[in-house]
């Protein structure tokens, strides 16, 4: 009678690799460098909370004091704070671009490129999974940082009002957007246009530059359909002031009839060529159909919820693209 043998032991299966942390280690320079832009971004904000606003508030109150032809007031105080705020601006406003570069570039399109990323698939990592993981993991960090900075620069803002007269409006195109979430849901746009671009072309440069150029044309979306919306506000004026009254972001204005139909405003080039114009108008009025301040967070709400609606559709079409990619069996060369 013989032994009995035991039944050999079932090969262990290897543990799937832990992505999050191979893909911090692989970028970690690109971590480094954001960490470094938003540290100098959060520090240069904060001094347009204080030091630079609080210089820049006196000078303003010397000059508005003055009475004389020859007033002495800080007008470089002036001057720095305006070119600092407009370098903050500029610069978040940039970020989604910058984002979204860095994902054409580095985030798919160089793995794809050289071939790193279809090693990781082979060694325990679905092509889902590595997608999911690449798009995740930046997506956090991205927006905790952008959400800081759109903060910090909505508390400067702010503060300036009142005491700055030279000071932004809500409704200028890049402070509006560095005041709010649309910052933060532009720049995960540009994370999964970047994402997609690396996906579609499968090299570096080109997925850097189509990603940037999805992203441009995201923000050019979203302002265009920013002030329509949420509802407007109408406003009537008589044609005895300068034009249609309220500030904010216009959608429509020109003059009320004496039906009260709304026509487009008449051009003129003399007085009695415009009282003639508005005559044979039959004007009695202007409107102006416009979003006041108090429009400023729905405007921002709405928009950041269509970005998102957005950049969801990017997302799927990343894992579309990716799945028809995988789909055909890779032969080596």
């Amino acid at each position: 009678m013989t032994a009995a043998t035991a039944p050999a032991a079932l090969p262990q299966a290897a543990p799937k690799p832990r992505q999050a942390r191979w893909l911090l280690r692989l970028q970690r320079p690109a971590l480094y460098a954001w960490a470094a832009l938003l540290l100098a971004l959060a520090a240069l904000l904060l001094a347009l909370r204080g030091p630079l606003l609080d210089a820049a508030a006196e000078a303003w109150r010397q000059y508005d004091a003055c009475r004389t032809a020859r007033c002495r007031y800080d007008q470089a105080a002036i001057l720095r704070y305006k070119d600092y705020y407009n370098w903050g601006t500029y610069t978040l406003g940039a970020l989604p671009f910058v984002v979204a570069a860095w994902a054409g570039a580095a985030l798919t399109g160089r793995e794809l490129e050289s071939g790193t990323a279809r090693l990781a698939w082979t060694q325990g990592s679905s092509p889902a999974r590595w997608l999911t993981v690449r798009l995740a993991v930046p997506a956090a960090v991205v927006a905790v940082g952008t959400s800081l900075l759109f903060w910090l620069h909505f508390v400067a803002w702010t503060a300036s009002r009142g005491r700055i007269d030279s000071a932004k409006t809500w409704y200028d195109g890049w402070t509006f957007h560095a005041n709010g979430p649309t910052t933060a849901a532009l720049s995960l746009a540009g994370l999964a246009a970047g994402a997609l671009a690396g996906l579609l072309l499968r090299r570096a440069l080109p997925a850097l530059v189509l990603g940037m150029a999805f992203t441009l044309g995201i923000r050019q979306l979203a302002e265009q359909l920013m002030p329509h919306l949420w509802p407007t506000v109408t406003r009537l004026s008589s044609l005895h002031s300068d034009g249609p009254a309220g500030a904010g972001i216009s959608v429509d204005q020109g003059l009320v009839t004496r039906s009260g139909a709304h026509v487009p405003l008449v051009t003129c080039n003399s007085q009695a060529q415009c009282e003639a114009a508005l005559a044979h108008a039959h004007a009695v009025g202007y409107f102006h159909a416009y979003h006041p301040y108090s429009h400023y967070w729905p405007l921002q709400l709405t928009t950041t919820a269509l970005i998102l609606a957005v950049t969801a559709l990017l997302v799927l079409a990343s894992f579309l693209v990716l799945r028809r990619s995988t789909a055909t069996p890779f032969r080596p060369r």
